[in-house]
């Protein structure tokens, strides 16, 4: 590396980190081709016969495929960090560590305790740094670089360009896909993605200041710091919903991360994947803890034409058990047993006692324990059992309550009648709803969950013994979430997007989920769309285990231009109570625009809103509006730049402009905290469109 020159135009700077990264792609190059040759070496000795050579080979051949994996993601890229140092040294960052022919530290890690200072180091505390140096390339051509100038008297040795790396990356146009943020790490964000993995870690932020993608480098760092442990037991990344999990999908892979799990709130039940909203009173409803004792009720009534008799012939009398009897036989099962799924040995118990009390009145020498071996052998008896304790399915008794009298049984007490309609008329609807997710996961654990026999391992044997062959191929050919699917309850962290939003029962899954887990939460109260916050946060404590808690709070807003900010700040003042406004960093000059229309004329208004958009940003359009009236604006979506969602489906989402339609209607059905969100999405340009 040349010792630096003040005097160096830009474009020797360039040419200066053009040479060091050609160097580090020349050196990948070389790793690549040994990891290759490594590879096919395993390949080789395919034919191993003694277990151990066996075992060594697929390690082998398994190690090399992850190398080639991890510099196969990392291309891009790959070198986007500089430091210099008071004393003279240089360390170069990036996505990966690696290494030159010497075993000298070439390029750092992100993740590394040595890259820390170029997150964390200011002009207040500049940790020996004199100047931070972000790379920005395509391919393996560096097209930009920007410093900062944290010594000033460093002025006189190290040359600086660029006008700031963050701004650049701010204003940058958005694509529809989340991106990582490696390069643009801030200092406060750092610290949180650092904290210990152990314990509760709480981020808080208002809109804009990065929690989400800051909870994402999150699990990449630690990965990085113990994956074994974090590999082995699983990170769940869980969202809001499946718009929002599509949007974030990539940022994890982009930082040569495959082994996260990333479901919705939606998707946390195997076989299901909800995307539908609940009005938001039925929602209050369905995730409130008031559906407990409701759910307890349910699996205890009798299943839908379950046989309403029990007739059997013993020593040629005729004796019948009729409904009344059952029921009270039914009773006595749950008295033993509450979990039904798990019950039916003991149904078929208490049936035989019950006719045995009917029986030995009439045949006194009739032998108990002849008679149990008779009649609980013939097929009518066992046939009645399987029709009147039948096994029981989650979807299936949550579909019971579609029916108001079952409900409204199920409820009372607990519900009124306006609720149990409501509630009743959701559920029969022809597919589940978010919240109907959380209903079906409690359903499970209370109907009782049977052991399910282990699937035979995908490994191949020859003369009986077995051996691990096809491990590589197994980890890049296995089917998604095979490992972990929505019932996976043994996660090593979890990490809660949005978590403000999410309803008790909802806390219930995800406490099922990382019993012995660290936890990242991550929310703004501000922006929750949940009526009642205590009752929520309740079943996170509950959720979440007790230990050590991690608090890290977020104060800029890199998302929205200060035009945007103040104007849904100034919205939601007097909306919105202890509300955490943050500073926002860039402007554009661009003032909101508002109008009002009549309800006749918003689709000609807003057409001419979505034309106007398109020409005045590079990047993407989102519409949002109020759910009655996506049918009549789903014509306006004729761009793959332009985007239409629901309220809630905005959490978590950006566009370079927004058009939000009637948020005084949005305000009413979903609560201010919603439609703040809505105001706060855009990072250039933001339509208001009211009705008149």
């Amino acid at each position: 590396m040349p010792d630096p020159d003040p005097a160096n135009t830009p474009e020797q700077e360039i040419a200066i980190e053009q040479r060091f990264v050609d160097r580090v792609y020349d050196r990948v190059d070389v790793l690549r081709g040994e990891a290759e040759g490594n590879r096919d070496s395993g390949y080789a000795h395919l034919a191993a016969t003694v277990p151990g050579a066996q075992f060594e080979r697929d390690v082998f051949v398994y190690r090399a495929a992850r190398r080639i994996a991890d510099l196969d993601s990392q291309h891009e890229g790959m070198v986007f960090g500089r430091l210099d140092f008071d004393d003279g040294k240089v360390r170069h960052i990036g996505r990966l560590g690696v290494r030159d022919e010497e075993y000298r530290t070439l390029l750092i890690d992100w993740r590394a305790p040595a890259a820390a200072p170029f997150y964390r180091a200011t002009a207040v505390d500049r940790q020996d740094v004199a100047r931070r140096r972000v790379i920005r390339s395509f391919g393996r051509t560096v097209e930009e670089i920007s410093d900062d100038l944290l010594n000033d008297d460093a002025a006189e040795r190290l040359p600086v360009v660029g006008d700031g790396a963050l701004m650049a990356a701010l204003g940058r146009k958005r694509t529809g896909r989340m991106r990582d943020i490696v390069a643009t790490i801030q200092a406060e964000q750092d610290a949180a993605i650092r904290a210990p993995g152990r314990g509760a870690t709480i981020i808080t932020g208002g809109p804009g200041t990065g929690k989400t993608v800051v909870a994402l480098h999150r699990a990449a760092y630690l990965l990085y710091q113990d994956r074994s442990r974090y590999e082995a037991a699983g990170i769940l990344v869980v969202g809001p919903s499946a718009v929002f999990m599509k949007y974030i999908g990539r940022v994890l892979p982009s930082l040569g991360e495959e082994t996260a799990a990333l479901y919705s709130m939606g998707e946390l039940y195997a076989g299901v994947e909800a995307t539908r909203q609940d009005r938001p009173e039925v929602a209050a409803v369905k995730g409130g803890t008031v559906m407990l004792p409701i759910l307890r009720r349910l699996v205890r009534q009798t299943p839908p034409g379950a046989p309403g008799e029990l007739r059997i012939v013993y020593r040629g009398d005729v004796f019948r058990l009729d409904a009344p009897e059952l029921a009270a036989v039914r009773a006595r099962v749950f008295e033993k047993e509450t979990r039904p799924n798990l019950a039916k040995t003991e149904a078929g118990r208490a049936l035989l006692i019950a006719l045995w009390r009917k029986i030995k009145p009439v045949i006194p020498d009739a032998e108990p324990a002849k008679f149990s071996r008779d009649v609980g052998s013939r097929g009518e008896f066992l046939t009645f059992l399987d029709h009147w304790w039948p096994d029981l399915d989650p979807a299936d008794v949550l579909g019971w309550a579609g029916d108001a009298r079952r409900l409204a049984s199920a409820a009372e007490g607990h519900l009124k009648h306006d609720a149990v309609q409501a509630v009743a008329a959701s559920l029969r609807e022809a597919d589940f709803s978010i919240p109907d997710v959380a209903l079906l996961d409690e359903l499970r654990l209370l109907l009782g969950v049977k052991p399910q026999p282990r699937g035979r391992d995908r490994i191949r044997s020859w003369d009986g013994i077995q051996e691990v062959s096809t491990t590589q191929d197994r980890y890049y050919d296995r089917p998604e979430r095979q490992a972990r699917d929505a019932f996976y309850e043994d996660y090593a962290h979890v990490i809660v997007d949005e978590a403000q939003d999410l309803s008790p029962m909802q806390w219930r899954v995800l406490g099922r989920r990382g019993r012995a887990a660290g936890w990242t939460v991550v929310g703004d109260e501000a922006q929750s769309s949940w009526p009642r916050p205590r009752e929520s946060a309740d079943a996170r404590r509950r959720a979440v285990p007790r230990g050590r808690v991690h608090e890290f709070h977020l104060t800029k807003n890199y998302r929205n231009s200060k035009e945007v900010f103040e104007y849904a700040a100034a919205w939601a003042r007097p909306r919105l109570r202890e509300i955490d406004l943050p500073e926002a960093v860039r402007e554009t000059g661009v003032p909101v625009e508002e109008k009002k229309v009549a309800a006749d004329a918003l689709l000609p208004e807003l057409a001419g809103a979505v034309a106007e958009a398109l020409d005045a940003v590079e990047g993407t359009v989102g519409i949002i509006a109020p759910y009655a009236r996506h049918a009549e604006l789903a014509a306006l979506v004729h761009d793959d730049r332009v985007t239409l969602v629901g309220p809630l489906e905005s959490k978590g989402l950006e566009w370079d402009a927004v058009i939000a339609v009637d948020l005084k209607a949005v305000a009413a059905s979903h609560g201010p905290g919603v439609a703040y969100v809505v105001l706060t999405r855009a990072t250039q340009r933001l339509t208001r469109i009211d009705l008149t």
